[in-house]
């Protein structure tokens, strides 16, 4: 054989086809090279969020692990290098206390230390965070290869650029990301005055909340809003918020929001809402039925633990994403907290925060998301995350007219739960009075923002009259209250709900 390939190899050079070989394999090299260079040359942010909107814009669910490795290190490189990773033995297997997946996390770490800076790192170099309750790691990956790698691994259950912010590089994304601290007088025909004086939303009526009122009061029953946090300038919300019909109650503020850029950062902001959004919604679930002549929550009895989890309502981002599951674990951990509302959200898959709604669905927890409110860039997008989730209820804002018709500004689908009228038909800016982020001052609120925190006082009541019922006989009680129950529709789930026949 050797002999063969002698002759052959003679006979190829008499006839120039060595030459004409080598050069061949010259171009080869060269074309690898090139396609290395290239791959070794990150995504642009533009043609990372291109890759993005084409997905949700076919309404598919956009998940970062789905993406190639050249895509996800480009994300990691635009967001300060910081990875997410999920492991465990299998998709479930996402809570500490009932895994055995130590040595997933161990060998994976493992794996990094000795691909990143061509093995010379510490441990301590690249690990961020672990966290204390979830099967999950935050890196700092620099090299590509280590994607690479990664994906390619067992136990790992999502892969995620979550320093990388997607609305940053969207030009048509700057719209206040729902903030703002505007007041306005309230239209006379847009509330009635009730004793000992409070002002009664318009849409509270379209939904026989006052009447529910003559049985439950949301009393007893813990409501968890996870949003901006609160303000520190109403009186009502702090205070006075255990005060006239509304007494007997506590109000509780916490800050799991780091608002820093360095990911290494665990100092928090505190409690309070820099944003205005937070204030909003805590005020419509549980705003206190008194005298001071200001609009009153659905469950003005209940008790409000408020947690500052994000800077504003879209999830975009390490420590927003963060603050969210960190708020998610708090309230799933106690057992004074019966319903947990999320105004907020992202229009794509969160790992981090998927997994802490799981912790806290696990815990008995009712989760109420909000299934998105149009921008100017998301109105491409049907139901958000985490309101398409199994394990959330998804709520939506429709008007008052006589067929169901979304508001300006509200998404609708087939993960859809409930709807709530929260806008006059044909009129945007007349939606539901809400107490303003100032004392004596009053503004109004719409989106499905609005419509998920209604529900979620809807459901206080309901708890409340029925303690002992667990968060199924809940739901299924705000099921069978719905308009279109025992049907779901394609768009508007159940529907709306009417409050006096889920107490009653």
């Amino acid at each position: 054989m050797k002999n063969l390939n002698l002759k052959l190899a003679l006979l190829m050079a008499a006839f120039g086809v060595i030459s004409c070989s080598e050069d061949v394999n010259t171009q080869i090299v060269e074309e690898e090279s090139n396609v290395v260079s290239l791959q070794r040359t990150p995504l642009t942010p533009t043609q990372i969020n291109a890759k993005i909107n084409e997905t949700v814009s076919s309404r598919e669910r956009f998940e970062w692990t789905k993406m190639d490795a050249h895509t996800i290190w480009s994300a990691t490189t635009h967001g300060d290098q910081i990875l997410t990773i999920g492991y465990g033995n299998d998709e479930n297997d996402f809570n500490k206390e009932n895994s055995n997946a130590d040595g997933i996390k161990n060998r994976l770490i493992q794996r990094i230390a000795a691909l990143e800076g061509d093995g010379q790192k510490k441990t301590s170099d690249f690990l961020i965070d672990e966290d204390n309750k979830l099967n999950i790691i935050d890196v700092k990956v620099e090299d590509l290869e280590t994607v690479t790698d990664l994906l390619s691994q067992k136990g790992i259950r999502y892969i995620e650029p979550t320093g990388y912010r997607y609305l940053d590089h969207e030009v048509t994304a700057k719209s206040g990301a729902g903030c703002g601290y505007d007041t306005e007088t309230l239209n006379s025909a847009d509330y009635t005055t009730v004793a000992p004086g409070a002002k009664v939303p318009w849409t509270f009526y379209e939904h026989n909340i006052p009447s529910a009122w003559n049985y439950s009061t949301g009393a007893g029953v813990g409501i968890g809003v996870i949003d901006t946090g609160l303000t520190p300038n109403n009186s009502l919300m702090n205070g006075s918020f255990n005060d006239g019909y509304s007494s007997g109650r506590y109000v509780q503020k916490y800050g799991t929001y780091v608002d820093s850029w360095w990911p290494w950062s665990s100092n928090t902001d505190g409690p309070n809402d820099r944003c205005g959004h937070g204030t909003s919604m805590t005020a419509v679930a549980t705003a206190p039925r008194n005298n001071n002549g200001m609009p009153v929550g659905v469950a003005y009895n209940a008790n409000l633990i408020s947690y500052r989890g994000t800077k504003n309502v879209l999830l975009d981002g390490y420590h927003e994403q963060k603050g969210v599951a960190n708020a998610l674990k708090a309230l799933g951990n106690r057992s004074d907290v019966k319903v947990i509302s999320m105004s907020i959200g992202h229009i794509f898959s969160v790992g981090r925060i998927k997994d802490a709604v799981r912790y806290a669905n696990n815990r008995g927890k009712l989760i109420f998301a909000a299934g998105g409110t149009s921008t100017s860039f998301t109105n491409f997008v049907g139901v958000i995350f985490p309101a398409w989730m199994d394990e959330t209820v998804a709520v939506t804002g429709v008007t008052d007219a006589n067929y169901y018709e979304e508001c300006d500004i509200c998404h609708k689908g087939n993960e859809i739960d409930f709807t709530i009228v929260m806008q006059r038909d044909g009129n945007g800016s007349r939606t539901t009075p809400v107490l303003s982020y100032y004392n004596n001052q009053t503004d109004y609120v719409g989106g499905s923002s609005v419509a998920t925190a209604t529900t979620a006082g809807i459901a206080a009541l309901v708890w409340s009259r029925h303690p002992g019922w667990s968060k199924t006989q809940v739901l299924n009680r705000l099921k069978q209250s719905g308009d279109f129950y025992p049907n779901k529709n394609s768009q508007y789930g159940y529907g709306n709900i009417d409050a006096l026949q889920a107490v009653q």
